[in-house]
């Protein structure tokens, strides 16, 4: 028997971000194409290829957790929660009152893409110095990535489904698009869903750097991230988090909620092709596009903006243009695309989630944000990337693309809610 389908709405958002600690200043920040790249503050970088990333600025975790509470979670765990508090309170949700039942069907669908890397490098190296004995017993669940899902559902008393979906920086997207999917299935109501890192550390940035993954304009880090720019050299990282509340159509006008927009499909594709380098042809990346688009019952037409994963690579940027061309034909040209890690950095498993906030941004407040950073023209990247200021048109509907290490390509589409 065919379960009757079920419409799925947004109606919280929460942003922790190298440009705003909220979605308000988030979007403020985005549409005066402020950079969030600055000098390393957590460690000496003098031994680093890179010594500046875009971390959070004037973040305090006390203002949000008390000390005891906060001293039990690595900072990916700790932004997670902090954002899942705003979408909570922006979609107007009073946990307190929830009746069990309501628990019951509210889940928690958050992921991270690396996890407690800060709590890794602090107790290894705990490990080799004091021994065994001094590894800390909160080590193993300060470090899992599932861990951030499980703190907000004991904070919140969440009891519906609660787990985390990894795929390296495809992983805001993958939650987000498992949250929608189990919604429309049934299996719950509503969720918190999105994702969060904090990779600004010594073992992060070593580790990207024998990558040669990321920029080393030392020099000018404000203008590091410069996607589809013909002097482009790496991403830089970024840290922070986003979430969303999600929840079924009737569920929302229920309690009358305030709709920011609509879910309305969700695609996926795998590239089959290297453990960090993107397939050159883009297969998985127009996979997930074409996916997205089938399971919205959407022509390419139809959408008006795309946020590129756009992450400042030589290979990335270009295979991804690619993509967006063999999928959308002409029309590529003809809607807006951009890439907001220009200002964000790379917040790696949290990027698809804070671009999803970006997204659904564009859709209620009919701008595009830009592409900061432009300056040199790449013959390979020829799409409207929406260049150094925002342009102002229509935005019914709009895909947010949201690629990781291993080949996962993911788009989800959002639309203006309409009866």
């Amino acid at each position: 028997m065919s379960r009757p389908t079920r419409r799925v709405v947004v109606t919280g958002m929460g942003a922790l971000t190298p440009i705003g600690n909220d979605p308000i200043s988030f979007w403020e920040a985005m549409m005066a194409g402020k950079s969030g790249a600055a000098p390393i503050t957590y460690f000496d970088t003098e031994a680093y290829a890179t010594n500046f990333a875009c971390e959070l600025k004037n973040f305090d975790v006390h203002d949000y957790l008390d000390r005891k509470e906060a001293r039990r979670m690595d900072p990916f765990c700790q932004y997670a929660m902090v954002v899942a508090g705003q979408a909570l309170a922006d979609a107007g949700i009073d946990h307190e009152k929830l009746s069990l039942a309501q628990q019951e069907r509210i889940g928690v669908i958050f992921g991270s893409g690396i996890g407690g890397l800060q709590v890794l490098f602090d107790q290894a190296r705990n490990l080799v110095d004091n021994g065994p004995r001094r590894v800390s017993p909160f080590f193993i669940p300060m470090m899992i990535p599932d861990i951030a899902p499980g703190q907000i559902s004991i904070r919140y008393g969440l009891r519906g489904p609660n787990y985390s979906c990894v795929s390296a920086c495809a992983t805001g997207n993958n939650n987000i698009g498992d949250a929608f999917m189990l919604i429309k299935l049934g299996h719950m109501d509503a969720a918190i869903t999105g994702g969060s890192e904090a990779s600004i550390s010594e073992l992060g940035v070593g580790g990207f750097n024998a990558l040669k993954a990321l920029s080393t304009r030392n020099d000018d880090p404000k203008s590091a991230s410069r996607p589809f720019d013909a002097t482009r050299d790496g991403f830089v990282l970024g840290e922070g988090a986003g979430s969303l509340f999600v929840e079924e159509l009737e569920h929302a006008r229920a309690r009358g909620a305030r709709i920011y927009a609509e879910i309305l499909g969700m695609g996926m594709g795998g590239d089959a092709y290297h453990i960090t380098a993107p397939d050159p042809s883009g297969i998985g990346a127009r996979n997930a596009m074409k996916a997205a688009l089938e399971d919205a019952e959407l022509s390419t037409t139809d959408v008006h903006y795309l946020n590129m994963h756009g992450t400042s690579t030589g290979l990335g940027d270009i295979a991804e243009s690619n993509a967006i061309k063999a999928v959308f034909g002409d029309h590529a040209y003809k809607m807006n695309v951009s890439s907001t890690k220009s200002m964000t950095g790379h917040m790696l498993g949290a990027a698809g989630a804070a671009e999803a906030v970006a997204t659904i941004g564009a859709i209620t407040h009919q701008i595009i944000p830009p592409t900061i950073n432009f300056e040199h023209p790449d013959s390979e990247c020829d799409l409207n990337y929406t260049f150094n200021t925002p342009v102002k048109r229509e935005v019914k509907v709009a895909m947010s693309n949201a690629f990781g290490f291993g080949g996962h390509n993911t788009s989800v589409i959002f639309g203006q809610y309409s009866e």
